[in-house]
């Protein structure tokens, strides 16, 4: 029996990630664990987590480092440290999951790939109250211009291409094999900073040899809206993809594992 857990990134945003906790508590497949990566959140975060009513459903956990700028890579690389399950659904805190969002990713799930799932984007006005809706509330929120994506709705859980691109990569719904994961030494933590993280992590799963599963009309997010990260770190990040796609290599340096070359290292 293959095991799932699903990493959500948090930073002090609390009513989000409640309502985004709601959406897990609604899944027609219960993951066998939900852990929460949070990159240095105030208490009030950590009360959201232990008094949530999901606690009763799945194994919880929150992940926590202390608040030194953006570093997701490090607390995604903190969360996978923290379970053994087999396949990990990446997602952030801002990010409702569609009911069958964690059923299509198993669905989707093939050895030797992973998968980039679809996200519907929340208006602004619409993020402040927006939970789970039935189907006819997100018809009345695209006719309002509160809702982009919408062809997404279409249910095929089954029906996807292979891709080779690194456009469209978002860490907000991102899946593989732990195992896979592990094999390029997770997320980069070179990478400070908002930006080019996750094409980098996929980038080298491409060096890997895996191949990229895009569903069109399955494991949806729907994405709340909030202004911009500070992008003042994005140039040396460019820098640092760059680098990657010049070398080809799939295993980073400063990766779950520290200060060693890939030769010297055996992962279970």
């Amino acid at each position: 029996m293959i095991s799932t857990a699903v990493i959500i990134s948090t930073y002090n945003n609390p009513d989000y990630l409640k309502r985004v906790l709601d959406g897990y508590l609604q899944q027609s497949v219960m993951p066998d664990e939900v852990i929460i990566a949070d990159d240095g959140s105030t208490e009030e975060t950590a009360r959201v987590i232990l008094e949530h009513p999901l606690r009763s459903r799945t194994k919880m956990q929150h992940v926590w480092h202390e608040d030194r700028g953006f570093r997701l890579a490090a607390i995604r690389n903190k969360a996978v440290m923290s379970t053994n399950s087999d396949y990990l659904i990446f997602s952030d805190g801002d990010c409702v999951p569609d009911q069958r969002f964690v059923e299509d990713h198993n669905k989707l799930r093939r050895n030797g790939h992973f998968v980039t799932g679809k996200r519907i984007l929340i208006g602004q006005n619409a993020s402040q109250t927006y939970n789970t809706t039935v189907l006819s509330g997100l018809f009345r929120l695209w006719l309002s211009g509160q809702l982009k994506g919408v062809h997404h709705l279409i249910h095929l859980p089954r029906l996807f291409w292979l891709s080779s691109a690194l456009s469209g990569i978002r860490g907000c719904n991102l899946a593989m094999f732990r195992t896979d994961l592990m094999a390029v030494n997770g997320y980069n933590e070179s990478f400070n900073g908002w930006g080019r993280e996750d094409s980098e992590l996929v980038l080298r799963l491409f060096n890997r040899g895996l191949k990229r599963i895009v569903p069109p009309c399955a494991a949806i997010v729907f994405h709340l809206w909030h202004r911009e990260n500070d992008r003042s770190s994005l140039a040396e990040n460019d820098r640092i993809l760059s680098d990657a796609r010049k070398t080809g290599a799939h295993w980073c340096q400063d990766g779950i594992v520290k200060d060693l070359e890939e030769n010297t290292c055996h992962v279970q």
